[in-house]
């Protein structure tokens, strides 16, 4: 018997149905089923399920031959589900990565409840997804981990979607619960479950990705089908009636009831003009029949749904509707009224901006950002802590968004992005360094000096090399990155490739410092007992090999694909390895794809990617520049190349990483697993790739290059060696010692 029970309804959607049952097929937790209900679709949707089913014996399809609507089909698929959980899906949204894991670890953590109730994101036309829907009720901190409705009737406020829950199927057959034929069948569903369940836990995780479609769907559909609403009332206080320990809950349902009829009443694209007065009849009506006794009133709410509800129970459609464009007339002058704020407040910083430009530059004060406001990191870090310590009198400031403002070190200020102390730092700072560009409202000075760090050794095309490559540029303004690039004064180079890439992609009349990357100075600095320390912090267990997992961004993709089962690898390499997974900062946000298992760490939110680097014993990545970094470390890499064709073509590369490697190459999942289970990344093959890789890439990453760039830049050094220290020749390095040795080799754990 599995463990869960996907039931999938599908009806006409043919143009979903692909990606919605490639959603739980690719799931990392593979204990489960998944039963489709082909509800008599006219369309191709039958003949995509059933080759579904002749390809994976895990999909079971049940073909109806009228169709009955969405309950009925749910009802068909919950009678032939044996697993020990149900789950309802509906064929056009999509279940998130690692869902099932989660769910099934959150199950096992709370005992087994008789619902789990988890949240999720509205998924757009664009390919965007909206925030967690219910993060505030659903988190750990709003309530206990297991409880009744009576604990925690709050939970009656969420949306009455069926498959935004996890039902025991002991429960479902104990409360004989099923869903009703016609539109709105969730309602005198999802509301009996929280109120009969004796247990309830929650999730505070996107499950569901709630695909808003632009037509086709209840919400967008226009006409009297919406009048069912009233027959599901009906049902859910049948339900009441019939249990009268229940009564205690019809004050709240019936507030629920009067909101939901209101909402209906007011959406534009729902009920025919000539059917509104009818509807708001049928509501006052409803509201009525159902109404409880005198004084068993539920929460009351804001004012103005106090008001909304009072005109349905009314059955005032003119008032209602009066009602309804003074709202919408409040919200537009709200919103004229913001665009109006924020022109006046970008007038007045511009003002400040251009006055404080005629003051004179402050000779001691710095400012330093690096991605785009993302906190303290990469090379800006590494040059701000050596010019504190080297450059007398210096102040320092640094760019960053108040979410970030806890990875600053102390004695740095902090300048919120276009704030007007943010102005005033850029008008007045003597040096501006960054590993992006500027705003383009800045205005350099005579006088100010600006260095370009940039963010890495380029593999992908960069700049002006862009225009070959439509796609990847994706609309960038090449006449503006010049004009950009014009402002540098000087332009950071880590190995000669990078020299020649930069004055090539961004041909502006900079110097180039050829000093190496500064963040890369810990590599050579850092002790065994450093190492120990970070590692401890990071709770990676003793006597196992971290591997640091680190992807990068495809342009030629929307979002965050998973290009590896990190849950797969996790039990194929066994309890001697770990594995750290690190998101692109593009998807840091976004949380891993899988639910961390016991052997995998989500580092995505670590804000130094240098001390990642440092507790790991190898690195796999695929095109990311962490790449060049970690050579520095002289520790084994591995690449990770399964679509090396696709973006080659779509982004463009300076070198064919697969035939330049700094190690093995493995261009799937299966050559992956297989070379980290047997120590092929650790063969002397492996270490001559390493070596060659290294004196192409790292000749001046010798721990001293924020020196040689401070002195350059902040002290006015000269090339003929007061601009720092000379470079240590990469045989006499001596880079921080890897946390154990590599493990001896062995064959690959079998899997699935």
């Amino acid at each position: 018997m599995p463990r869960f029970s996907v039931i999938v309804p599908v009806h006409k959607v043919q143009a979903y149905l692909h990606e919605c049952l490639d959603s739980v097929l690719g799931q990392c937790f593979g204990d489960f089923e998944l039963i489709a209900v082909d509800d008599d679709s006219p369309d191709s949707s039958g003949e995509i399920l059933d080759a579904y089913a002749a390809a994976d014996p895990r999909v079971t399809v049940i073909h109806l031959a009228q169709n009955g609507g969405l309950g009925p089909a749910r009802n068909t698929g919950t009678a032939c589900a044996r697993g020990d959980y149900v789950l309802y899906l509906d064929s056009d949204d999509t279940m998130a990565p690692g869902t099932l894991r989660a769910l099934a670890e959150r199950l096992s953590a709370t005992s087994d409840p008789d619902v789990l109730v988890f949240d999720f994101a509205p998924a757009y036309w664009d390919g965007s997804l909206g925030p967690p829907a219910h993060s505030a009720l659903l988190a750990p901190e709003a309530g206990p981990a297991v409880c009744t409705i009576a604990e925690r009737p709050e939970l009656l406020r969420l949306p009455a979607f069926a498959w935004s829950k996890a039902y025991r199927r002991d429960f479902l057959r104990r409360e004989n619960l099923a869903f009703p034929p016609g539109k709105y069948e969730d309602t005198p569903w999802s509301f009996p479950v929280l109120l009969t369940a004796r247990t309830i836990a929650t999730l505070e995780r996107v499950c569901v990705h709630y695909r808003q479609r632009r037509g086709g769907s209840i919400l967008t559909t226009r006409g009297r089908g919406h009048f069912d609403v009233f027959d599901q009332y009906d049902r859910l206080f049948a339900f009441l009636d019939d249990r009268p320990e229940l009564a205690r809950w019809r004050p709240h349902l019936h507030q629920r009831m009067t909101d939901h009829f209101a909402t209906i009443h007011s959406a534009p694209g729902r009920l025919p003009r000539s059917a509104r007065a009818e509807f708001l009849r049928r509501a006052r009506t409803h509201c009525r029949r159902y109404r409880p006794a005198p004084g068993a009133d539920g929460p009351a709410g804001p004012a103005a749904r106090r008001l909304r509800r009072l005109l349905v129970r009314c059955g005032a459609h003119r008032a209602f509707r009066l009602l309804s464009y003074a709202g919408r007339a409040r919200r537009a002058v709200s919103a004229r009224l913001r665009t109006a704020r924020s022109l006046i407040r970008k007038a007045a910083l511009r003002g400040h901006y251009l006055l404080q430009r005629r003051r004179p530059l402050d000779p001691d004060l710095a400012v330093f950002s690096a991605y785009w406001g993302r906190g303290y990191s990469c090379n800006p870090a590494a040059i701000e802590a050596k010019a504190r310590e080297l450059v007398p009198g210096i102040r320092t400031a640094w760019i960053c968004d108040p979410a970030y403002a806890h990875t600053l070190p102390p004695g740095v200020r902090q300048l919120r992005p276009g704030s007007a102390a943010y102005w005033t730092a850029l008008a007045r700072a003597r040096f501006l360094v960054s590993n992006v560009n500027l705003p383009h409202g800045y205005r350099k000075r005579t006088g100010q000096l600006l260095l370009q760090t940039h963010h890495g050794t380029p593999l992908k095309t960069m700049g002006l090399d862009l225009m070959a490559y439509p796609a990847a540029a994706d609309g960038m303004d090449f006449q503006r990155l010049l004009e950009h690039a014009d402002r540098w004064d000087y332009s950071l180079s880590a190995n000669p490739h990078s020299t020649l890439v930069w004055e090539r992609a961004y041909p502006s009349p900079y110097t180039t410092l050829e000093s190496g990357h500064p963040r890369n100075d810990v590599f050579q600095t850092t002790t065994a007992a450093d190492v120990t320390r970070i590692r401890a912090e990071l709770g990676i267990p003793d006597r196992v090999t971290a591997v640091l997992y680190a992807p990068t961004h495809r342009d030629y993709q929307r979002g965050r694909q998973p290009w590896l089962d990190l849950a797969r690898l996790v039990a194929a390499l066994g309890p001697s390895f770990v594995v750290l997974a690190r998101s692109h900062y593009f998807h840091a946000d976004e949380g891993l794809p899988c639910e961390p298992p016991g052997g995998l760490i989500d580092v995505s939110a670590h804000p130094s990617v240098e001390e990642l680097c440092l507790a790991s014993d190898l690195l796999v990545t695929d095109y990311s520049s962490l790449m060049f970094d970690y050579a520095n470390l002289d520790r084994p890499l591995v690449i990770h190349a399964p679509d090396w064709e696709s973006y080659r073509a779509a982004r463009g590369t300076y070198f064919d990483v697969t035939a330049m490697a700094p190690g093995a190459v493995a261009r799937s999942e299966d050559e992956l697993i297989d070379i980290l289970a047997t120590g092929a990344y650790a063969t002397e093959h492996a270490r001559a790739l390493r070596a060659a890789f290294r004196e192409r890439f790292c000749p001046w990453d010798d721990g001293h290059a924020a020196e040689r760039v401070v002195r350059q830049v902040f002290l006015g050094g000269t090339s003929d060696g007061a601009a720092g220290p000379p470079v240590v020749p990469l045989a006499e390095r001596r880079p921080a010692p890897a946390p154990s040795p590599a493990p001896p080799a062995r064959s690959p754990t079998p899997t699935a």
